[in-house]
């Protein structure tokens, strides 16, 4: 009974902190991506061979970054995951974590 009071008080800290990572998977690689496309963009306008090598080895960079930021709320679910599983009360983290932010009722 003591880990629902628990898991009633997090609730909105663990939306919260839901919400954020669903910012962060998508919105900072879309951002990466369409920045190194007008950095790309820009040097094929100027028509320049060593400013497009140089943009496109830089969106290149920005696009394995905006993988790896894409997967990092995977890494905490993980992560959460392990945390919650090494309780007192096996999955009863992983089941708070999982249920917030879902609609409840009919």
């Amino acid at each position: 009974m003591l880990f629902l009071d628990a898991c009633t008080d997090l609730k909105p800290v663990i939306t919260f902190l839901k919400s954020i990572l669903s910012i962060i998977q998508w919105g900072i690689p879309i951002l990466l991506i369409v920045m190194g496309s007008i950095d790309l963009g820009k040097a094929v306008m100027a028509s320049d061979d060593k400013e497009i090598k140089g943009a496109t080895s830089k969106l290149i960079k920005r696009a394995i970054a905006a993988v790896a930021v894409f997967f990092i709320p995977m890494l905490v679910n993980i992560l959460i995951g392990m945390v919650g599983d090494s309780g007192a009360k096996e999955g009863d983290f992983v089941k708070c974590w999982s249920d917030s932010g879902k609609k409840t009722g009919a």
